[in-house]
């Protein structure tokens, strides 16, 4: 039987406009008996799990475990055949990636989803370009703000680029990264979702990245950081959280657990 809470329009209001008793502690978001099947196949078996408001969670797992399987749900490309997901408190139901983003859900993939011959500042708005005046949502794009914007947003997580007008492919991996997370952090998305983020990249690179992921706490943004790297994850993240066989396998901060027992695991 499929248990997922329905609404009209496939996504509920958000918590923070319905302020009730005890909607302040609760997570920011947090998936309740969570389970997934593919040509019967069972990917998920009942994964609960919370993401806590401004905590930064390392998620870990071969391949197969489960994780990419919840990520997809988590930001809109599957549905989940049975379970709940709650956001800020309220029921869900998160039908697309847009309705995802509409949420403050932002996925970045080591693959990111940038252009690389359009400018920073194009690819800073893309999909929400501002308009000089709209006419049924077509309209001259507000390029001045455009760039006055991304200038700011990239500053904003400590990346040094010559001119907003630069063109994406001009950038290396790590500084493509920071235009995807600083794109996050101006539309205020309230939890990131890191998909293997490092890959590919030099090892300077890598360490700007991170100075990225563990600065998110400080923006009061909840992360979900995806790594195979378990030397990243446990470097970044205030909690761990392990997948195998479809299930968690283990749920704890950092400060109680090792790379030891995490390698055991998995």
């Amino acid at each position: 039987m499929n248990t997922i809470s329905s609404h009209p329009t496939g996504l509920l209001p958000y918590a923070d406009k319905h302020v009730g008793a005890g909607l302040a502690s609760a997570p920011l978001m947090a998936v309740r008996n969570l389970h997934k099947w593919y040509s019967g196949v069972h990917a998920l078996k009942g994964v609960s799990l919370e993401f806590r408001r401004g905590e930064v969670v390392g998620l870990l797992g071969d391949n197969g475990a489960g994780k990419s399987t919840l990520i997809k749900i988590l930001s809109g490309v599957h549905r989940p055949d049975e379970g709940e997901i709650l956001f800020q408190g309220q029921p869900v139901r998160i039908r697309s990636p847009k309705a995802a983003m509409q949420l403050g859900i932002e996925t970045i993939h080591q693959h990111n989803s940038l252009v690389p011959n359009l400018s920073i500042a194009r690819n800073l708005f893309i999909g929400r370009e501002p308009l000089h005046f709209s006419l049924f949502g077509i309209g001259p794009m507000n390029r001045a703000r455009m760039r006055s914007e991304a200038v700011k947003a990239i500053a904003d997580v400590d990346l040094h680029l010559r001119s907003a007008e630069a063109l994406l492919g001009e950038l290396s991996g790590g500084q493509r990264q920071g235009v995807a997370i600083a794109r996050a952090m101006h539309f205020k998305s309230k939890l990131l979702i890191l998909d293997e983020p490092t890959n590919h990249l030099s090892v300077k690179e890598t360490g700007k990245v991170i100075g990225f992921v563990r600065g998110l706490s400080e923006q009061g943004i909840t992360g979900v950081f995806i790594s195979h790297n378990l030397q990243h994850v446990f470097h970044s993240c205030d909690r761990i959280v392990a997948m195998a066989r479809g299930e968690v396998v283990l749920d704890r901060p950092v400060a109680q657990t090792s790379i030891e027992e995490v390698t055991d695991l998995l």
